[in-house]
């Protein structure tokens, strides 16, 4: 049992706790002293002008938990063969934390990995890291409209954007001597950071987001996931309840569940997100990006700090092959990053490696929803490269371009999927894209209304659906199958 914190206590001594689930006891109690002190000092601040004491921040009373774990073996570390769940070096390893119950199953997980791998000392205290104000306003009665921001700062800690930064994840940040090293990608201010703006784009809360992602860059495959979703709520499934953008929640018992769903108001949010919700996270997140490379990079630097299991692109793309014929399927295996997003974090010669589990398990999904086999399969799905262009209107600029493609053999284009790939390669989650083509744009088969409307309708339930039972064939075939150590360098943090 975590142990209560006083609130005129100075917080700021760490404790050594037995196990992985304790420590994440006491950070959740921790965490949640800081939030309720933040909270009563903003009441007093709104009720008559009495600012904080610098006494209380100086004790730690608005500061995020800390984990911090020491590993200081006899000889040399032991090599461990899994991706993650492994020290590099010996040390001290610590994280701030923020919203440690969110994240209960993730901490007790990687935590427990060490522990039994290593001979540990597992720590939790208060860092000197403290949490902005407007991140604790979610779920309490505080009304700041009568008070400006401007103000606000003088007293209180705030979102202070210099202090926010990639440089960890982007390898720009190395490990210091005689410091403590990360034990994540992401400290507390990054994380809240993102999971403020999930809520912002997606229109769902950021507690809804599964384990398992999907991408796509059209609205059809919405209606299509959220028809499928809540037929599965009347099966016998694992699958508990769909939340939808709009901040709509349907289950088994919902009147009328798709009528509610399809009739939210989800056009006020720029990428809405669809969850369908099982146990533990391992259910199914759709998010239509819309177009562009943009779009990309934005939701998938928020998603990140979740650390999904994985993410997959079902969007369409043009074909650029003669014998392609619209309707086929095209596997990623590599990519040619022309959509620039990325760039000064992941510079482009950098190479993006196909995830084998993630490609074997697309493979599969195809195979079983479209019953193609052997040359049949091989003609209706080709496995190559696509081209990511930012630039919608590429084909303006035909002859330059086609040069560049037949030099990179690609065999499809499109506007996300490389930055998808690249992102989830910077970032450590596992990723993967299955394209549908919709036009052929080097052979004159434009994407025109009537065209797209037919090919629309007969192929977005197979693509939508090859993608989820790829997820399902991931799911089975478990995390510890599915996380790749190509993802991770030499100097990474333990946690994965």
């Amino acid at each position: 049992m975590a142990k209560a914190v006083a609130p005129d206590a100075v917080l700021a001594s760490f404790e050594a706790a037995p196990d992985a689930a304790c420590a994440v006891d006491r950070l959740c109690a921790l965490y949640d002293a800081s939030v309720n002190h933040l909270r009563d000092a903003l009441r007093s601040y709104l009720k008559d002008g009495t600012p904080p004491a610098a006494a209380a921040r100086a004790g730690g009373a608005f500061a995020y938990p800390e984990l911090r774990i020491t590993y200081q073996p006899e000889g040399p570390v032991p090599p461990v063969s899994r991706a993650f769940g492994k020290f590099s070096e010996a040390g001290v390893y610590a994280n701030t934390i923020t919203h440690p119950a969110l994240f209960r199953r993730y901490l007790t997980e990687q935590i427990q990995l060490l522990a039994d791998e290593y001979p540990v000392v597992i720590e939790t205290g208060l860092s000197t890291q403290e949490i902005p104000f407007s991140y604790v306003l979610d779920g309490s009665d505080l009304d700041l409209d009568e008070v400006s921001p401007a103000e606000l700062v003088r007293h209180f800690p705030y979102a202070d954007l210099a202090n926010i930064d990639d440089a960890l994840p982007n390898g720009e940040r190395p490990s210091k001597p005689g410091r403590p090293r990360p034990l994540l990608l992401f400290d507390a201010a990054r994380t809240d950071y993102s999971l403020q703006r999930l809520r912002h784009y997606t229109g769902t809360p950021f507690e809804d987001v599964q384990d398992f992602i999907l991408f796509t860059n059209y609205h059809r495959y919405v209606d299509a996931f959220v028809e499928w979703a809540v037929r599965q709520l009347q099966e016998d499934n694992d699958y508990t309840a769909l939340s939808a953008a709009g901040l709509v929640r349907v289950d088994a018992d919902t009147p009328d569940a798709l009528g509610q769903v399809m009739g939210a108001h989800w056009q006020r949010f720029q990428m809405p997100a669809y969850h369908l919700m099982a146990p533990n996270g391992r259910g199914i997140t759709l998010v239509n990006i819309g177009v562009g490379p943009s779009n990309a990079k934005n939701i998938t630097d928020h998603l990140a700090v979740l650390r999904p299991e994985c993410w997959l692109m079902v969007g369409h793309c043009g074909g650029l092959r003669h014998s392609q014929r619209l309707g086929d399927y095209v596997l990623a295996h590599a990519y040619l990053r022309y959509d620039s997003v990325l760039d000064r974090d992941l510079p482009v010669e950098i190479p993006i490696p196909p995830i084998a589990e993630i490609q074997m398990a697309l493979h599969k999904a195809v195979e079983s929803v479209s019953g193609d086999k052997g040359e049949a399969l091989k003609r209706r799905l080709r496995t190559g490269t696509v081209v990511t262009y930012a630039d919608r209107n590429w084909e303006l600029r035909y002859y330059q371009e086609a040069r560049r493609i037949n030099q990179s053999r690609s065999i499809a284009v499109d506007m996300e999927s490389a930055t998808i790939a690249a992102n989830g390669f910077r970032l450590r989650v596992p990723y993967g894209t299955l394209l549908c083509v919709s036009d052929k744009p080097l052979h004159g088969e434009l994407k025109l209304p009537g065209a797209a409307n037919r090919f629309y309708q007969r192929s977005v339930s197979e693509h939508l659906a090859a993608g989820i039972e790829a997820i399902e064939i991931l799911k089975r075939e478990g995390s510890a199958a599915l996380h790749s150590r190509k993802l991770r360098s030499f100097d990474e943090p333990p946690f994965r």
